[in-house]
């Protein structure tokens, strides 16, 4: 099904990140609508598997588009440029996540999120790209205590990786103001779904359950359990981002919070996936909470509802159905 804010558009689109789990989503639908994609990943975190599905879907018949893959650094100008080249809209979601990640290696969390930004920013400017939608977190939150978390009440970051989004969408302002670059922000709140990893050491913490509990293991909860999370399921990011593109000018300039407007702590989570595989009786494991975790996330999304038309297209419990069917055909 063509995504409505494509229908009888035909464009040219940059993905960055396009290996990774929301690059290779956002991608496929792209595709799925008839536009054009290039995907920049320089495979750090990204899997080639869904490069190859990409590229067995891309131009399959007459109703998809193209795909080229660069596989490059966005820390190299010369290859932003090079991506850059004929591009209308860009989808920036390269990133170097993980906040446990982000407090072991802070100078590498920072170069690749904060010099990668301004290099792709530079060269959007440049190419005169007509909008640019980049990956913010709910992490520039921070101890902020307010809940729901609303744009403008943003605490004090508590970590390195949090730093690095704060410093982004400040990046990101400024090039709308001082260049006349058309950008807009999306603040992920927990996003979950197909293709998400689950073998890194910073593996989301639904991939963790999911794959642990498949095994037979019974995985481990950082803190008491009771942290809670807006956890958002990836057609919802996805949709997002197209409505991003096409949305009215007035939109752009200020970032805001993608998510599904609810919270579910992390024992209440392992509970519905311990039920749903049928593992009730292995009983999680508990250990200390981790350094920069935020305690708790929920999101307010009355300005992106007001400003992108975005409504979340797929609730919690519908998207963890969708997700364990998925992990259970791939990974079983």
């Amino acid at each position: 099904m063509v995504h409505p804010e494509l229908n009888n558009r035909r464009c040219r689109f940059l993905v960055t990140g396009g290996a990774g789990f929301i690059g290779s989503n956002l991608a496929l639908e792209l595709l799925a609508s008839g536009q054009d994609v290039v995907i920049l990943d320089n495979m750090a975190t990204g899997r080639i598997e869904n490069i190859e599905e990409l590229k067995a879907f891309a131009g399959k018949d007459g109703t998809e588009g193209t795909l080229r893959f660069i596989e490059g650094d966005m820390r190299d100008l010369a290859v932003c440029r090079e991506a850059v080249e004929g591009v209308d809209y860009i989808f920036h979601n390269a990133a170097l996540g993980s906040v446990p990640r982000s407090v072991e290696d802070p100078v590498t969390s920072n170069d690749v999120n904060v010099a990668g930004m301004v290099n792709l920013l530079t060269s959007a400017k440049d190419a005169a790209v007509k909008r640019f939608i980049y990956a913010s977190s709910s992490a520039v939150y921070g101890d902020s205590v307010e809940l729901p978390k609303v744009e403008g009440s943003e605490g004090n970051p508590l970590s390195p990786y949090a730093v690095t989004k704060v410093v982004c969408e400040l990046y990101a302002e400024v090039f709308e103001r001082t260049y006349g670059l058309q950008v807009i922000g999306l603040r992920y709140f927990n996003v979950f779904g197909p293709r998400q990893d689950t073998e890194s050491a910073y593996a989301a913490v639904i991939p963790i359950f999911v794959s642990s509990l498949l095994k037979g293991k019974a995985p481990k909860i950082h803190g008491d359990g009771e942290t809670s999370r807006d956890f958002t399921y990836i057609d919802n990011v996805v949709d997002a981002n197209i409505r991003s593109a096409f949305c009215a000018p007035e939109a752009t300039g200020r970032a805001y919070n993608i998510a599904c407007a609810g919270r579910v702590t992390l024992n209440e989570l392992y509970g519905k996936i311990a039920t749903l595989l049928g593992k009730e009786d292995l009983k999680a494991t508990y250990g200390p909470e981790r350094v920069g975790d935020v305690r708790h996330s929920f999101a307010d999304i009355s300005c992106a509802e007001k400003f992108l038309g975005y409504t979340p297209k797929v609730d919690f419990k519908e998207g963890l159905d969708l997700c364990i069917d998925w992990y259970k055909e791939h990974l079983a």
